[in-house]
């Protein structure tokens, strides 16, 4: 007599190989021996924004301005693009580079800068990998267009073949971008935000470049693997390799609108708890929430994950936030739109206790949730 298989229960982010438990304690310890450095920047007679410590980006004040600096990696998502050029034929580089500016430009923005250089590192596990030709120039041609979007330029970086180091036949991408905030009044870190702002946010693409690790193992558990279908004529592998929202034209224009950005989230890492990033002690409910992308909804199901576990690790397609004051909310939209954006008043600041309440789908979040900001 035959039997039939359970069900494989729900799969969860540290299933998938990434604890954040035990990387953010490290995080912590870094910040902590960082910040005892800062004092070396008074001999060059420039100090740092001490607010811009464990925020997405690092502000030093240099006298009429503010430089913004950020260095971030791509993580696991080229993994996603080597194993469907194998199924597939095609190479998928142009969006991973533009993945991989984007893990950098859209924290760099988060303090108000505004994004002026990009350098690349592109680290193979050998120098076989700079052989392909097809895929070695859709990845400078998809850096070039997304620095192009940006209005960044592109100064340069480093193409080590780290053998024993970098697995053969990958690479490693990460990217560093340098920013300016001019005039000093587009400081973005917090000090402005208070009980009554508006939380607009800007809609994703996808999975951006966050929860690769959990949508990898995904799919040990699907019939056709990454060619799985999760739409009509839309593979599962293609969906995850759509390229992530560059936000830095919506942040540009609405700065050139006046409107003000009393703070701003780039939610990825830890999903939705990153709408709790800010330090004070302030409640932030969403009545709101935006459309999920396909592949997100997809994800879900297949990972049997409840709203509350998707919320908190993946976009569920919210990619960046935006506070405002209340009267600049609508405006806040419009100038998204106009961008090409999608976006949403989705909820709003509150004076009480740290939380997030996504009132919709009868979520709490508090501040034991993102010990780390």
């Amino acid at each position: 007599m035959s039997s039939t298989p359970s069900s494989p229960g729900t799969l969860s982010y540290e299933q998938a190989g990434v604890n954040y438990d035990l990387i953010d304690p490290l995080k912590v310890a870094a910040q902590r021996a960082a910040a005892a450095t800062a004092g070396h920047l008074a001999g060059h007679g420039f100090s740092e924004v001490k607010a811009s410590r464990g925020e997405s980006a690092y502000v030093v004040d240099v006298g009429p301005f503010y430089l913004a600096s950020i260095v971030e990696c791509l993580g696991s998502k080229a993994l996603v693009a080597d194993e469907m050029k194998a199924l597939t034929g095609k190479s998928y580089y142009a969006g991973i580079a533009q993945d991989t500016i984007a893990m950098a430009v859209n924290d760099l923005i988060t303090v108000g800068a505004t994004p002026l250089v990009v350098q690349a590192y592109w680290a193979a596990g050998g120098s076989d990998w700079f052989g392909d030709a097809q895929r070695a120039q859709a990845l400078v041609e998809g850096w070039k267009k997304a620095c192009d979007v940006c209005g960044v330029a592109w100064g340069g970086g480093e193409t080590p073949a780290l053998a024993g180091i970098v697995e053969s036949g990958r690479i490693d991408l990460a990217a560093s971008c340098t920013g300016i905030v001019s005039p000093k009044s587009r400081l973005s870190v917090g000090d402005a935000m208070a009980p009554g702002d508006a939380i607009v946010l800007l809609a994703s693409s996808g999975i951006h470049a966050n929860g690769l690790s959990l949508a990898r193992k995904l799919v040990e558990r699907l019939p056709q693997g990454y060619l799985t279908e999760v739409a009509p004529g839309l593979s599962y592998g293609e969906a995850l390799l759509a390229p992530t929202t560059l936000y830095s034209p919506v942040t540009e224009a609405l700065a050139k609108a006046g409107v003000a950005m009393h703070y701003c989230a780039n939610i990825t890492g830890h999903g939705w708890r990153k709408l709790l990033r800010h330090p004070g002690t302030l409640t932030y409910r969403i009545h709101t929430v935006p459309p999920v992308p396909t592949v997100l909804k997809f994800i879900q199901q297949h990972a049997r994950q409840d709203d509350r576990e998707a919320y908190s690790t993946l976009n569920m397609g919210a990619g960046f936030a935006l506070f405002v004051a209340a009267e600049d909310a609508d405006r806040t939209v419009a100038i998204a739109q106009a961008q090409g954006v999608a976006a949403c008043v989705a909820g709003r600041v509150e004076a009480g206790p740290k939380q997030l309440l996504i009132e919709p789908l009868g979520i709490r979040f508090g501040d034991d949730d993102l010990q780390l900001r």
